[in-house]
């Protein structure tokens, strides 16, 4: 894909790369990029040879959210363009939310966000939706809303507090702190931190590992995990179990114990 914007590559290792392509202006997301992202999304969902989504920004940041230079002449733009009411308005920005953090943490594959820079706002938010966050040494995280007067946008005080917990999300939304990649990994908004010059091939890496897996088996296993804030302890036994169950019925199992008895690297085929 050509797109000015965003830049995609399914590479052959599984892994489909979204890049954010706007490095001027740090990234920043611009309505039309919502529909633009959710097709991306649609593509790697339904082709079989992605086994996983990875998300990066070009230049020196992630994303920095909103584009705030844009908002500044258009105050309606904060809530993804014109409408008719508040109500439209607030009906248009949760529509452009889901289109972006909604599908990264519904997909049915592993996401990764690759933040290589700055994700400020949205941005963070949409790291944050992602299922794994490897972070280059000079990643930057905020919220930023209150540096701009808003009060936070696309799933961020849903995801931040169940990542890192009530405390710590007020204390980075009503601050507004920009933290480095030690303390976010420290808090537990990153999983790893990699030195800047070996960020990318590491984090392509790490994600071809991830795409080497059970296609099936990880998709029932976010499944798991998603739902088990709000399932009780023997809800979540008896999802799992028929996870379990359906997954001991997959092509790819049985492939998996023959060869773990011969000592032999498994290849999933997603069966």
């Amino acid at each position: 894909m050509s797109d000015e914007m965003l830049l995609y590559e399914k590479r052959d290792d599984g892994v489909a790369l979204i890049t954010l392509n706007r490095p001027a202006r740090l990234n920043a997301l611009l309505p039309e990029m919502g529909d633009m992202m959710s097709d991306l999304f649609d593509d790697a969902e339904a082709d079989e040879a992605v086994r996983c989504v990875a998300l990066t920004g070009a230049g020196r940041a992630f994303t920095a959210g909103g584009d705030v230079k844009a908002m500044a002449e258009d105050r309606d733009i904060a809530s993804g363009g014109a409408a008719n009411s508040i109500d439209e308005l607030a009906r248009n920005l949760a529509d452009w939310g889901w289109k972006v953090s909604g599908r990264l943490y519904n997909m049915p594959k592993p996401t990764v966000a690759l933040v290589n820079g700055f994700a400020m706002g949205a941005g963070l938010s949409m790291a944050l939706a992602c299922d794994i966050r490897i972070c280059s040494s000079q990643a930057k995280f905020g919220t930023a809303f209150r540096n701009v007067a808003l009060s936070g946008d696309f799933g961020g005080s849903w995801f931040l507090p169940r990542i890192a917990g009530h405390a710590v999300a007020s204390e980075l939304y009503l601050t507004g702190e920009i933290i480095d990649a030690d303390r976010a990994l420290a808090l537990g908004l990153a999983n790893h931190v990699v030195p800047h010059e070996e960020f990318m091939d590491a984090g392509l890496e790490f994600c071809a590992q991830i795409a080497a897996g059970p296609p099936l088996a990880m998709g029932r296993m976010k499944l798991n995990l998603q739902r088990s804030d709000s399932l009780s302890l023997r809800e979540a036994l008896l999802a799992e179990a028929m996870h379990h169950t359906l997954s001991s019925h997959d092509e790819d199992h049985a492939s998996a114990t023959q060869a773990f008895v011969k000592k032999e690297t498994p290849v999933f085929r997603g069966r």
